[in-house]
């Protein structure tokens, strides 16, 4: 019989109890849904995004996890607009976390990122798209795990947790300078793994397949689509709740052994 998909219902509801992560780029999509399942372990979550567009999918997620809780006096979500390309907003995103919660985070993941839509070949692509690309994929990362590195608990619990994406080993053509963005991603998740050393803190990257998200059909024909599903050997795209259990593994206790590494989510696609 087959096994059926994963979902974002957890064996053990308090794995990670009144522990704070920050999750950038999370008011849609694969970010959205790594909100929900760390918070269904007992997290508290700041939840980011960028573009005032996205403020009312913000709080309409912040919302709905604040109504599972019977505490009327601190919330188990807040919603904060901060630009992960821009260290000064980056800064306050934190700021803002610890002054909410009264404590350092313990987890971050840094979900928010952009893909040139017109899927640009590298001879064609505008260097402006280029630059936009970079800035919030590769230097949002960075200003991120850089501030996660100072202000994250130490001593034990804490975890970043970077997304990078499935291209970087697939090597597909017209998407060179977002699988160059998120090389990047994976060598500094790698890199900064050892640089904490001593500190109790995990580095990791999770690096998605073809997930069906708003993301990933914009600009897309349906024989695009087709074929990127015929290409995976478990026939299908992949769903938002394949890729959040394992950044909820991460995130865990049960996770801790795992470091400096990047976790292929794709089903098999290459």
């Amino acid at each position: 019989m087959a096994s059926s998909p994963a979902t974002t219902t957890p064996t053990n509801t308090n794995t990670l109890q009144d522990r704070v992560a920050i999750v950038t780029g999370a008011s849609r999509g694969i970010g959205r849904a790594i909100a929900l399942h760390l918070a269904s372990l007992g997290a508290k979550l700041v939840i980011n995004y960028t573009s005032p567009s996205s403020k009312t999918h913000a709080d309409q997620l912040v919302s709905q996890i604040n109504s599972t809780t019977t505490t009327t006096t601190t919330p188990r979500a807040i919603a904060i607009q901060a630009d992960v390309s821009d260290k000064f907003q980056v800064k306050s995103l934190f700021n803002i976390a610890e002054q909410t919660f009264n404590t350092q985070p313990h987890i971050v993941v840094t979900s928010a990122d952009v893909l040139d839509p017109k899927y640009s070949s590298l001879f064609d692509i505008e260097a402006a798209d280029f630059d936009r690309i970079f800035s919030v994929n590769t230097r949002g990362t960075f200003l991120c795990i850089k501030e996660a590195s100072k202000r994250i608990t130490r001593g034990g619990g804490g975890r970043i947790v970077t997304m990078s994406s499935s291209t970087v080993a697939s090597l597909k053509v017209n998407k060179g300078a977002y699988t160059a963005s998120k090389a990047a991603v994976e060598i500094m998740t790698k890199i900064l793994a050892k640089e904490l050393k001593g500190s109790g803190i995990t580095v990791n990257a999770v690096a998605p397949g073809p997930i069906a998200t708003e993301m990933f059909f914009d600009g897309k024909s349906e024989e695009m689509v087709k074929k990127v599903v015929d290409d995976c050997p478990l026939g299908r795209l992949g769903k938002v709740e394949d890729v959040a259990p394992i950044v909820g593994f991460l995130a865990s206790d049960a996770g801790e052994w795992v470091n400096g590494q990047v976790i292929r989510v794709n089903g098999g696609y290459v």
